[in-house]
């Protein structure tokens, strides 16, 4: 599928398909739900392309997908996939995530996957009947089963082997998290509507986003994590931001959601200070899938503006 979208402005590549199951009238729990599954992508069109694959032939098939690229180069898409539309918006995933939010239809539930996110076969199936089940949940985030972000990352290929010898899902069993994982995170669309919205100060990869997001859509009802939903995140390292920038947003944004008041003192100084340690003494032996001493700079870095009355979350997009 060739397109162009050079200097494209956020709005509709390909018009967004309207589905029966979209058709369907009231919000009540006993009615069937309308799942839109959303994916921001920067530069990743070969990890993409086997994401929306295990969309498509979820048991439950979702009602709509919306892709949200930044450039042509994102795309190496399947344009057969059913209820597929696809958005352009400047690059950075709180952006990205937004333009996909101003297209939110009353009704849906909205689920966020990253373009490396791999769910189970019956992802769709059971966060459906766990939200249709529980009408006092907000959002649900669902069970990694593995996390390649920790590590060198994981293909496609071991990513459907690990779900595969997990076995059948477990009863569903809720528990109360702070906040959902960007990586798979469902919500009501209601608050959408009403405005709520990722924050764009947050740049680039948006370190920190969901949680932001989550703890403003908590006034709404409740957070859970849903044992049923289970996938695993591959972690790919290709199209993340720099070393030098991640290191910055490490300290840069903790600090400004302490000053929101979406994220409490203790917790972000705790992560603040753990990244940072981590940092410095990894640094001395780094990892071959991690920028440490990058990271490290940037804490630093992050810190002399910190001290300098200038630290704030936008900066880093002036590092290299």
């Amino acid at each position: 599928m060739n397109m162009t979208l050079d200097g494209a402005s956020p709005a509709d590549i390909r018009p967004d398909p309207l589905p029966p199951a979209a058709l369907r009238s009231g919000d009540g729990p006993s009615l069937p739900a309308r799942i839109l599954v959303a994916i921001a992508t920067t530069g990743r069109p070969e990890v993409l392309s086997p994401t929306l694959a295990a969309v498509a032939g979820q048991s439950r098939p979702p009602d709509r997908i919306l892709v949200c690229v930044a450039g042509s180069t994102d795309l190496r898409l399947d344009p057969a996939i059913a209820g597929l539309g696809l958005l352009a918006a400047p690059k950075g995933l709180t952006r990205q995530r937004n333009a996909i939010l101003d297209r939110v239809r009353p009704g849906e539930i909205v689920l966020f996957l990253d373009d490396d996110f791999l769910p189970a076969p019956d992802y769709l199936e059971r966060l459906e009947a766990g939200f249709l089940a529980h009408p006092e949940v907000v959002m649900m985030t669902g069970r990694v089963l593995a996390d390649g972000i920790c590590g060198p990352g994981l293909t496609h290929a071991q990513a459907a082997r690990l779900v595969a010898e997990a076995g059948p899902a477990p009863p569903a069993q809720l528990t109360e998290v702070h906040n959902g994982y960007g990586c798979n995170m469902a919500f009501r669309a209601g608050p959408v509507l009403g405005g709520l919205r990722f924050d764009e100060r947050l740049p680039l990869y948006g370190w920190l986003e969901d949680v932001d997001f989550s703890r403003r859509l908590a006034p709404f009802g409740r957070i859970v994590r849903n044992e049923a939903l289970r996938g695993v995140h591959l972690g790919v390292k290709s199209g993340r931001t720099s070393g030098l920038r991640l290191g910055y947003s490490q300290v840069a944004n903790p600090l400004y959601l302490i000053g929101k008041r979406s994220m409490a003192p203790r917790r972000a100084l705790a992560m603040l200070a753990r990244n940072l340690v981590a940092n410095g003494l990894k640094s001395l032996r780094p990892e071959p899938w991690t920028d440490r001493r990058g990271r490290l700079r940037g804490n630093l870095i992050a810190l002399g503006d910190l001290v300098r009355g200038r630290m704030r979350p936008e900066r880093a997009l002036d590092l290299p």
